[in-house]
């Protein structure tokens, strides 16, 4: 078995840290937005990223997550949560596991720890995404604009997490709660989704959350 390096990532707190997003300035439009606004957006930034992969039909494998996460592996098309933590399902060897800011290093020697003798992969994708919340009685409206996947409740149940195209481009989507859905966008699209996403909802009104 090859020796793996492990290596804490995340800068020191001296270190000035931007999020994809940092551009848009969204502090500054806090509170501006329409009363009532249909729409909310808030941006969940500076969160632990890693994907993890594995064989999902090995027993060893789910039960050393399980043992590291407290998480069941999620099946198909689904995410699985506690607290701040959540493990997505991606494909039928690979998952998306996102945790707290600041605990991804140690939460993936806790999985190396694990599995020791598995064959496995952990990356960490933190700087590489983020992942945006939209909550409120017009997201879907919204979704309906942006992606041709059917997103009525009756084939997108709460718990349900889908990576399709959005807007001429791609991203996983995830449904989190009954009027809550999450976005999780590259960063080199960061700039591109947020322009969409302020035109897809103008006419349902955008507040923004910090």
């Amino acid at each position: 078995m090859s020796t793996i390096n492990v290596y804490q990532q995340r800068p020191g707190n001296d270190v000035k840290a931007e999020s994809p997003l940092h551009h848009a300035d969204l502090p500054s439009l806090v509170g501006k937005g329409r009363k009532n606004a249909g729409v909310t957006l808030r941006e969940h930034k500076f969160l632990g990223h890693l994907t993890l992969r594995g064989s999902g039909h090995d027993q060893a494998f789910a039960g050393g997550v399980f043992k590291a996460l407290g998480l069941e592996l999620p099946v198909a098309l689904t995410v699985v949560a506690s607290g701040e933590m959540s493990l997505q399902w991606l494909g039928p060897d690979e998952w998306l596991l996102i945790v707290p800011g600041g605990q991804e290093f140690a939460v993936e020697q806790k999985l190396r720890d694990a599995l020791d003798g598995q064959h496995i992969q952990i990356v960490n994708v933190s700087g590489g995404q983020t992942l945006l919340e939209l909550s409120g009685p017009n997201v879907r409206e919204v979704l309906m604009k942006s992606t041709s996947y059917d997103v009525h409740p009756n084939n997108f149940p709460v718990g349900k997490a889908v990576g399709t195209v959005f807007a001429k481009s791609q991203l996983v989507i995830r449904r989190t709660g009954e009027e809550t859905w999450e976005l999780l966008i590259r960063r080199s699209f960061s700039d591109y989704w947020w322009l969409w996403l302020q035109d897809a909802a103008a006419e349902y009104g955008l507040s923004i959350e910090a």
